[in-house]
């Protein structure tokens, strides 16, 4: 990466990775799964082990994984956030094993809606 050394060079960095990030939504489903300390400890690791395996198992090829920090739904941890080809995340919260299998398999492969979803009541900033 080149060296970012005006307000323009910053302009042009975010226009370049937004147009990546948009065109990788595009194409495959972008699984991020919140890693803080309190998802860990609520058993964040084995839920993404577990979520990875059933991809596998269910033969889905276009899934990207991501860990993430704080999500801020500490009171529903281990949480997801699952966005499809061309819609909107969706965070799910509360998982456990047979929580992430089911989200591999109903959610991921079939678009069908399975387990606790978070609503998304506050709008993020992103940079």
């Amino acid at each position: 990466m080149a060296k970012i050394t005006s307000i323009a060079d910053l302009k042009r960095f975010q226009q370049e990775y937004r147009s990546k990030k948009e065109a990788i939504a595009r194409e495959k489903i972008i699984v991020n799964v919140s890693l803080a300390t309190c998802s860990i400890a609520s058993g964040g690791n084995m839920v993404m082990e577990v979520m990875q395996d059933e991809v596998v198992k269910q033969g889905i090829a276009n899934v990207e994984f991501v860990k993430s920090g704080c999500m801020t739904y500490c009171h529903s941890e281990p949480t997801v956030e699952v966005a499809l080809p061309g819609q909107e995340p969706v965070v799910f919260g509360k998982l456990d094993e047979s929580g992430a299998r089911q989200l591999v398999r109903k959610y991921l492969k079939y678009g069908e809606v399975t387990g606790m979803v978070i609503p998304e009541n506050f709008t993020r900033v992103e940079l």
